[in-house]
């Protein structure tokens, strides 16, 4: 099966194959830039909102990819406007299916390799974003993006938590499909007190990730912590939509109700990592 991180491979190798002196000239710096990070921001929100409002500092990045799209007979002309809604998400779905992928890797979310291969003589791809490979520390399988978020957040806590469920796992049935793909972390927080609690919630969502207290109330489980890395290229639909209402100020439930959790500046890991 072909997979982003297989083509992103053979894009490398090619990448070192034409960067020579010959391989540079006007015409590849004139190419516009797609930032992947704006891109993917619009990418979770704006499928998430009741209108077609565009997502700051994300338009010329979107327009470009939507014009890509309708050149390759994937988008109408009305949807080239800027907002990653529906349809769009839907053409980039079929776009990467095209290129062979299947599953996590053609969910109408954005990966680096598919959005240069996207952009081929039309846009370069900045602030490109990755996952990174899979790895399992503490006994569940998390990205390696995923676990530099929660190391920096323990850092910052002081003291480390238990992981209860990772990230790559269809098996959590509770979960509406979020801990499918990357970036999907529960936290056990049933010893820590009221005010813990909510300096973990305020620590996660500093790093980056968007955070609530799930409590017995809410549904079938116990008290914990549902984290979702925001901008993981590895989410999957039910984790792209937590984090694109987590934007919208919810609490990532299926009520979309009101965000219960304490108020930090909503940013990426990689904002984050500027802002130090």
């Amino acid at each position: 099966m072909i997979t982003r991180r297989k083509l992103l491979a053979g894009a490398a190798v090619l990448a070192l194959a034409t960067t020579g002196p010959a391989a540079v000239g006007p015409a590849s710096a004139a190419l516009p830039e797609v930032d992947m990070e704006a891109l993917i921001k619009a990418a979770q929100i704006d499928p998430r909102r009741a209108d077609t409002a565009l997502t700051e500092g994300a338009k010329d990045s979107v327009l470009l990819v939507e014009r890509a799209l309708q050149a390759k007979g994937l988008l109408s002309t009305p949807y080239v406007d800027g907002h990653f809604g529906t349809s769009t998400v839907a053409a980039y779905a079929a776009y990467q299916r095209s290129l062979g992928y299947t599953g996590l890797d053609a969910t109408g979310l954005p990966g680096t390799s598919s959005l240069r291969a996207l952009g081929d003589g039309r846009f370069t791809v900045v602030r490109a974003l990755s996952p990174g490979s899979v790895v399992t520390p503490r006994g569940v399988q998390i990205n390696t993006r995923t676990r530099a978020m929660l190391l920096e957040a323990e850092r910052l806590l002081g003291r480390q938590l238990g992981i209860t469920q990772g990230s790559y796992n269809s098996g959590v049935d509770a979960s509406a499909g979020t801990h499918d793909g990357g970036g999907a972390l529960d936290l056990s927080v049933s010893d820590l007190s009221s005010a813990t609690r909510t300096d973990v919630l305020r620590r996660l969502r500093t790093v980056g990730f968007a955070a609530w207290l799930r409590t017995p109330a809410q549904g079938d489980w116990g008290y914990h912590i549902h984290a979702v890395a925001l901008a993981d290229t590895d989410q999957s639909t039910g984790a792209q939509n937590q984090a694109g209402d987590y934007y919208l100020g919810r609490n990532g439930l299926a009520n979309r109700g009101p965000d219960d959790g304490p108020v930090v500046a909503k940013r990426t890991w990689e904002e984050y990592q500027r802002s130090l």
